[in-house]
């Protein structure tokens, strides 16, 4: 098989056949004439015929040199497409979160695709809370509960705070849900498969009721608050993940009364690897995300 001619001699061809012109090409190039015509001199001996003819006002292509012309044009516009394909190639960010976030983080990432559609997100969803970075390959997550262990960086997002939530026709139906001793009348739905929030809201209310063990459990928040909005009965939900629900009208708070339970959402990364300037950017906007809804 011969050996190809140099790259930057046949770019060198290509810049000169436009223009036909070795002093123009030299400018082009931001090299000397001199070394324009070495290069097209090297080349022509390399392919073994002569691509342009030298005349008094100045070049022309030869037949051969018409001929591979286009084929060269061809080639460099291929090289430019891939460089810029490799280099527009988009990064994929993948997230871990529990089931009991989607609420709150499925929306803030539909409108996050909307602003930045070149940096599309990966979501695993979980009933785990936590996330083990050594043996699981996700760029960032969200996890529940205490502030996590070394080796992770850690942004708190906003703290866990229980208070019943029900459908407006449940509220303003027939059997009243206007005082605590209402919710005795109601089915209380569980988001877990003990009663532990219920039981920590209502000691915070300072009040118990008798059917606290006879409502119905669930294994997620999701499909506890899906049943509610049913006008079913009675969940106990974590203010902090269900804006939306109680902006669009899906559910209502009977009470005032929010309990933090200590427990936090925390959004972590490995401390391994600084995160890329993509991952950083979601990081920060999803911040900006928690910290509004903190504060209303």
């Amino acid at each position: 098989m011969k050996r190809l001619p140099p790259l930057p001699a046949l770019h060198t061809f290509l810049i000169t056949a436009q223009c036909c012109n070795f002093t123009r090409a030299a400018e082009l190039l931001h090299i000397t004439q001199g070394a324009v015509s070495r290069q097209i001199s090297g080349l022509e001996s390399h392919l073994g015929y002569p691509l342009f003819q030298r005349q008094a006002r100045g070049l022309s292509l030869t037949t051969q040199g018409s001929e591979l012309f286009p084929r060269i044009q061809k080639v460099f516009s291929l090289i430019d497409e891939a460089v810029e394909q490799v280099g527009a190639k988009r990064e994929t960010l993948k997230l871990k979160a529990p089931t009991c976030m989607m609420r709150w983080l499925l929306p803030r990432l539909l409108e996050w695709q909307k602003e930045r559609p070149d940096v599309p997100v990966e979501l695993t969803t979980t009933i785990q809370h936590a996330v083990d970075f050594r043996r699981e390959e996700f760029d960032a997550a969200v996890v529940y509960g205490a502030p996590p262990a070394n080796s992770v960086a850690a942004h708190h997002l906003f703290d866990e705070q229980l208070t019943p939530v029900c459908s407006q026709q449940l509220l303003n139906g027939p059997i009243p849900l206007k005082t605590l001793a209402d919710l005795e009348q109601h089915m209380l739905l569980h988001p877990t498969r003990d009663q532990r929030d219920w039981e920590a809201w209502l000691k915070a209310a300072g009040t118990t009721v008798r059917n606290i063990g006879k409502g119905q459990h669930f294994d997620t928040l999701d499909l506890a608050m899906s049943v509610a909005s049913q006008s079913t009965g009675v969940a106990i939900g974590d203010w902090s993940l269900i804006g939306e629900d109680l902006s669009t009208g899906r559910l209502v708070t009977p009470f005032d009364l929010k309990v933090r339970t200590g427990a936090a959402y925390y959004l972590v990364y490995p401390e391994r690897s600084d995160p890329s300037p993509q991952l950083r950017e979601l990081i920060d906007w999803l911040l900006t995300q928690a910290a509004e809804r903190s504060s209303n």
